[in-house]
């Protein structure tokens, strides 16, 4: 019996892929067509596909399938994110990336937390733990979006590389902000910073030499015995990377992406790879992260709790307004707008406040709080909901009117 009740599981499943890849396509195809960022149309039929509405999607979010396509759908995102910045544009904003990806966290935490303090009434701690859980913007949302509208260069490689940059940060200041709401530590800027390095820094080593190892065999002139192979070497070192960053307790996703970017970058390094075999890799991967955002987005719509949002829902969209309109302006401007080096103009820093979309990450934090029973998890959870669906619903599809207003699109 257990053996039939295994083989129906698979068959549901089975089943359940199926229907997301055909969703999938045809939702993909509809995104294309309105020219809108396809993940705000996922999220949207995920919202209709769920149990709260049509009832043909149902997985839950604390299951081990939706961990498994969350982890391997960021990080394979996060892959290609990498794979397509240059490090010539970057040596130019690297500051800006520096002091937004770690200052900007704190900035836009506190005050969205304060926000939440006065608004939701809750107490000031709770409040500064969904801060911090909100602070970080996520990948997966606006890696798809600058693949798909053609930003100015430096613009878009910052905010992808902040995207991927701050998650360690956001990790790091809510596990802080947790300790100290559960009475089981004090906060520590001396720790904190000393996780952070070890962190980011450790998942830059080993995203690094993974890349360069993968490139080396992938690319090089005598040593590239696996480069018809390169597909699956990257799959393979996609999941090394962030599970050895893991293991070690350093940032895997910070990993990954430093891992796209040495791929990325691979004739920086004195790597070639046959025109062929560079074609097949780059459309192998580009289909592959279309895929993983199907999964990603018709999940994380299906999964919304109404319910649990609707407790909140004036106090939370208004905090979700002020992280808006007052939080992340304040980190663009204190941040970014100092750098002598970038030169950024008005019109860069407008378009870098209104593009930090809530996702995966922050989704991933409130389940976890949600799952230690941390003071208040059930308001951060509801406002999260509510912040995911208002950025990537508000700010996604008009991420190309505002470049456009702001003349910031490249001409291709």
């Amino acid at each position: 019996m257990e053996a039939v009740g295994s083989v129906e599981v698979a068959k549901h499943v089975l089943l359940l892929f199926g229907l997301i890849l055909a969703i999938g396509t045809a939702t993909g195809l509809l995104a294309s067509k309105l020219k809108v960022p396809d993940v705000a149309l996922f999220l949207l039929v995920g919202l209709a596909l769920g149990p709260d509405a049509l009832g043909l999607i149902h997985v839950k979010a604390d299951s081990a399938l939706n961990q498994v396509i969350l982890i391997f759908g960021s990080c394979y995102i996060l892959f290609d994110g990498g794979a397509s910045l240059r490090f010539n544009v970057l040596k130019e904003v690297w500051i800006t990336i520096a002091v937004i990806a770690t200052a900007g966290v704190v900035i836009t935490g506190a005050v969205t937390g304060l926000a939440a303090h006065y608004l939701l009434g809750v107490p000031l701690i709770v409040a500064l733990l969904l801060g911090a859980s909100l602070a970080s913007t996520d990948p997966a949302t606006l890696v798809p979006i600058f693949k798909q509208i053609a930003i100015r260069d430096r613009v878009a490689q910052t905010v992808m590389s902040e995207s991927a940059f701050n998650d360690a940060m956001g990790a790091i200041a809510t596990f802080a902000v947790l300790g100290v709401a559960m009475g089981t530590g004090e906060f520590s800027i001396a720790t904190a910073l000393k996780d952070l390095l070890w962190q980011a820094g450790l998942g830059i080593v080993l995203g690094g030499t993974l890349g360069y190892l993968a490139a080396l065999l992938i690319a090089h002139e005598k040593w590239d015995f696996l480069a018809e192979y390169a597909p699956l070497v990257s799959l393979m070192a996609v999941i090394g990377a962030y599970m050895g960053a893991d293991g070690a307790h350093a940032s895997g996703f910070m990993a990954v992406f430093v891992f796209g970017m040495v791929i990325g970058n691979k004739t920086f390094f004195g790597f070639k790879m046959e025109e062929h075999e560079s074609e097949r890799l780059e459309e192998y991967v580009s289909t592959t992260a279309l895929i993983m955002r199907m999964f990603i987005f018709l999940l994380l719509g299906a999964q919304v709790d109404f319910a649990l949002m609707n407790q909140y829902l004036l106090g939370g969209a208004a905090v979700v307004l002020v992280m808006m309109f007052v939080a992340r302006p304040l980190a663009v401007f204190l941040c970014a707008g100092p750098d002598r080096r970038a030169k950024w103009s008005k019109e860069e820093l407008l378009f870098m406040c209104w593009t930090r979309e809530t996702g995966v990450i922050p989704a991933a934090l409130a389940g976890l709080l949600l799952g230690m029973k941390a003071p208040g998890a059930q308001m951060i959870a509801s406002v999260t909901f509510l912040a995911v669906l208002m950025t990537i619903l508000i700010q996604a599809p008009t991420t190309l009117w505002l470049a456009r207003r702001l003349g910031l699109l490249v001409e291709g």
